[in-house]
């Protein structure tokens, strides 16, 4: 298989969707897959306000069309559903080529938090989008009921894994600070409710890692809280392996990748009962999932560590490949029912 990816979501980006395709790319090989990208990288773009590292690209149709003609693929997947998404899915319908997509993010949910535009426009932007190709992947089973009851069609389940190498329990602590620690790490913006876990009354310290626009406001609100800013890499795995419990406060991510890290460090997770953590966390028992996220983080506090090491073990990057390329030769090339 020569498979082209077409993405808007890409490096300097830090997210799941940027991650997810890396590791795809990385066991591609070892299953029979050879992956090109087609990313911002290749146009002009511009930053979007308050959010810089993602860049929208002036995506030129004949660049694209001379790209892929390059590239050779037998089969295509479009990633996103931004400039260059929508440049290859209008090349793809004129040309006939069959195609896949992906739905990694809430964007009516993003969209109405920010502007007054009904989530139902949107909806029905991004149905359009993704069903006019062969098949739609998303991470859960509870996102793909609840795109089938916005009309989504032909959905495949492509879940997704962690570096258990480096995302381990570690013995050295990352930091000296009054137990426990309740931790948090992701993009610090509205749409992941922050707000919801920093004015918890709870004992210990909370710590937040990653960076985004809502950052200023909340360090000035939140002067208790220690803000690290963005780490990766064996700093983060530390951070990880240094906290009692992970809270996740988001009500709109589809997955969150971080949740399997935070297990693989052997972390306890504190959720909302909302898609994500209800099906990565679901009967694991290494999690409390509540209405009351501060109830569910006292109450994570309990849960064996070691437990959540083993379930975290139970996610590969290898497994997340073989689904995604298995997707895309059943959706494209007839090889089973939709």
């Amino acid at each position: 298989m020569r498979l082209l990816v077409a993405t808007d979501a890409w490096r300097p980006q830090v997210n799941g969707v940027v991650r997810s395709l890396e590791y795809m790319a990385v066991e591609g090989p070892a299953l029979g897959a050879e992956v090109t990208f087609l990313t911002p990288e290749r146009f002009r773009s511009f930053p979007m306000p308050t959010y810089p590292e993602i860049r929208l690209s002036v995506a030129r149709p004949g660049r694209i069309a001379a790209f892929i003609e390059e590239a050779r693929p037998t089969h295509i997947h479009i990633a996103t559903e931004g400039p260059i998404g929508l440049a290859v899915r209008r090349l793809c319908a004129r040309e006939g080529r069959a195609f896949t997509t992906s739905y990694h993010t809430r964007f009516p949910e993003y969209v109405s938090a920010r502007l007054p535009v009904p989530k139902a426009w949107t909806y029905g932007a991004l149905r359009r989008f993704h069903n006019s190709g062969r098949a739609v992947m998303v991470s859960t089973r509870s996102l793909a009921e609840e795109l089938r009851g916005h009309g989504f069609r032909n959905i495949l389940r492509w879940t997704r894994g962690v570096d258990t190498a480096l995302f381990r329990p570690r013995s050295e602590r990352a930091f000296d600070l009054k137990r426990p620690v309740f931790l948090y790490v992701g993009r610090v913006a509205i749409e992941k409710n922050l707000g919801a876990f920093l004015s918890l009354d709870l004992p210990g310290t909370k710590v937040v890692v990653g960076d985004g626009p809502s950052r200023p406001m909340l360090e000035r609100v939140h002067s208790d809280v220690r803000f690290l800013g963005s780490l990766s890499g064996e700093a983060l795995a530390r951070v990880y392996a240094s906290a009692d419990v992970f809270v996740f406060p988001s009500l709109t991510d589809t997955f969150g990748i971080v949740l399997l890290e935070a297990l693989a460090s052997g972390l306890p997770i504190a959720a909302y009962p909302v898609t994500g953590p209800r099906d990565v966390v679901g009967v694991s028992g290494c999690g409390v999932l509540d209405t009351d996220l501060r109830r569910a983080a006292l109450a994570a506090l309990d849960i064996p560590r070691g437990r959540c090491r083993a379930y975290g073990e139970t996610f590969t990057w290898r497994e997340s490949a073989r689904q995604f390329f298995s997707n895309i030769e059943m959706a494209c090339e007839g090889t089973g029912p939709l």
